[in-house]
């Protein structure tokens, strides 16, 4: 769940954001089988908003870095 919640802060910066939600969401899938399932299950959801928020971000960074590299021209 920790990572869950670093995941939601770190999409601001995709480099980071991708490791923290990748390694958080499948650490909250290995443990949603042990006794803490709502804790994982959070973590899970966490990390998978997370992923998303971050693959926007990277995809929103990379369509600017075209249209600029565009405008130049």
């Amino acid at each position: 769940m920790v990572l869950g919640i670093i995941g939601l802060i770190a999409w601001l910066l995709p480099l980071v954001g991708f490791p923290v939600n990748i390694v958080g969401l499948v650490l909250g899938l290995t443990q949603g089988k042990h006794k803490t399932f709502s804790t994982a299950k959070a973590g899970v959801i966490m990390s998978i908003i997370g992923l998303v928020l971050t693959s926007i971000n990277s995809i929103a960074g990379a369509v600017m870095s075209v249209m600029n590299t565009i405008n130049a021209l």
